[in-house]
């Protein structure tokens, strides 16, 4: 076990924080790779050796000094591979670190369904599943001439590898990229579609306000949705031009919910992310004969004025307010 897959328990709006929880890390290996808004994966191969100790006791050590230093706690799942180390996270608890052991890769994913890999969308999982390959046991066990035929020549020999455990992933170092985001807690685990989108509604128009206060503009929208069972999908679209329009924010998000493809999910929270933040001044904005459009931003210039002075609920849309 040479990977960590780490998520922080960070307070809503308080990602700030990630980029010294990455320096941390960075104590005990230079091969950390963010994933924001709170994970990171780190590469301990060269760690290990140092101090002599092997990657599940290194979390320990890493989530002790979190706690200390920052008041942060933490998940951690270890495993030979980043792909490994990710889904034995969703299985960590605070305080125990779920790990793969070299070998054991087979009998960890065996009994997982055919979605929990990184990967395998709704169609492809609904397809394998039509035809019994509904765990990754029975799916690393079909002929791999069955797997092509399905899903393609060269997703079914990948797929057929990671399902039998060669996780040929690498860690590779990067920084936090400037971006900001806004998080929906449920109050409970929410069946509801119509909840769902007015929650990425209050996010997307939230998250356009931020930007314009601070005159930048997104080149990239990232959602993530949490569900009951701690498991996360996130999924990232870019922009068609870089924008803080907050209706252009909210059919974005609409865009990659709806491809999700959630089928009475219990969903825990939704979360937005604004990324490949730039300057207002230097984006370019297609110009339109829709006056409806046009019309649209100058009332978002005047609600935004609006909240400055009254408060964030001063202006919102219709279907927020009840």
């Amino acid at each position: 076990m040479t990977i960590l897959c780490v998520r922080f328990q960070l307070p809503p709006m308080y990602e700030a924080a990630l980029p010294q929880l990455l320096g941390l890390l960075e104590e005990f290996t230079p091969v950390v790779e963010a994933l924001p808004p709170d994970g990171a994966l780190a590469d301990l191969r060269g760690a290990e050796r140092y101090f002599g100790r092997d990657a599940v006791e290194l979390a320990s050590v890493i989530r002790v000094r979190a706690l200390a230093l920052y008041g942060v706690d933490c998940v951690t799942g270890a495993g030979p591979g980043p792909m490994l180390a990710r889904m034995a996270l969703r299985d960590a608890r605070p305080g125990l670190t779920r790990a793969v052991p070299e070998g054991g890769e087979r009998e960890f994913l065996a009994k997982k369904p055919v979605a929990a890999l990184p990967g395998v969308g709704t169609a492809t999982a609904r397809t394998l599943c039509e035809y019994g390959l509904d765990t990754l046991g029975r799916v690393a066990a079909a002929p791999l001439s069955t797997l092509q035929r399905l899903v393609g020549a060269k997703a079914g020999r990948e797929l057929r590898e990671k399902a039998g455990g060669v996780d040929r992933g690498r860690v590779v170092p990067n920084g936090v990229s400037r971006s900001l985001a806004t998080e929906r807690p449920f109050t409970r685990d929410e069946l509801d579609p119509g909840r769902h989108r007015r929650a990425l509604l209050s996010a997307a128009g939230e998250l356009g306000s931020r930007l314009r206060a601070v005159d930048k503009v997104c080149r990239t929208l990232t959602l993530t949705v949490r569900y009951a069972d701690r498991s996360a999908t996130t999924r990232s679209r870019t922009l068609k031009e870089p924008t803080a329009h907050s209706a252009a924010l909210t059919r974005t998000a609409y865009d990659m919910y709806e491809a999700l493809g959630l089928q009475r999910a219990r969903v825990r929270s939704v979360a937005l992310r604004a990324e490949g933040l730039a300057p207002a001044e230097q984006a370019s904005h297609q110009l339109t004969f829709d006056p409806v459009d046009e019309k649209v931003r100058r009332i978002e210039e005047v609600a935004d004025r609006a909240r400055a002075k009254f408060g964030p609920r001063a202006v919102m849309p219709g279907s927020l307010a009840a």
